[in-house]
């Protein structure tokens, strides 16, 4: 009965996720905004939402761990977001995580002009916003709603 009743938020859930991917590259590709390292970090945890909901969705087995790995997903996405959104607003001083394409031990002169030829994207630096605010601002909301939600289904799922 309950698998009656969560296989339509599960779809919903599949479906925002290929949404946000979708609206990430849109934004990467035909509005030509680079993301920085956070940013593309903050895509994987939609990748395994809808590979985890697919699985679900194909077999139809394991609901309630299909939810309580939703739950896990969409919150540690949430501290993501906001560990992006700390470095944006100066709280959190930017890390190696920020800094990955950099590759400091090439010493030829050409290697370096062509290094400062390429306009390295800061994770502190917000390029692009929706409403006034960042991406990595919306994503704390939106991950944040996704795992309450995935949460309250994992802890009434019984009662259902």
């Amino acid at each position: 009965m309950s698998k009656i009743k969560n296989k339509p938020i599960f779809i919903l859930i599949l479906l925002f996720s290929v949404f946000a991917l979708i609206a990430a590259y849109f934004i990467q590709y035909v509005l030509k905004h680079q993301p920085c390292n956070l940013c593309l970090i903050e895509r994987i945890p939609y990748f395994f939402s809808i590979t985890v909901i697919s699985i679900y969705l194909f077999t139809e087995k394991f609901e309630k761990l299909t939810l309580i790995t939703l739950s896990l997903i969409f919150f540690s996405a949430t501290i993501v977001a906001f560990y992006h959104f700390g470095i944006e607003q100066g709280f959190i001083k930017e890390s190696l995580v920020c800094d990955l394409n950099n590759e400091s031990n090439k010493l030829s002169k050409e290697a370096l002009l062509n290094e400062l030829k390429v306009m390295p994207v800061s994770c502190k630096n917000v390029t692009f916003k929706i409403f006034g605010l960042s991406l990595a601002t919306l994503n704390i909301f939106i991950t944040l709603i996704l795992g309450v939600i995935t949460t309250k289904l994992f802890l009434t799922y019984e009662k259902n």
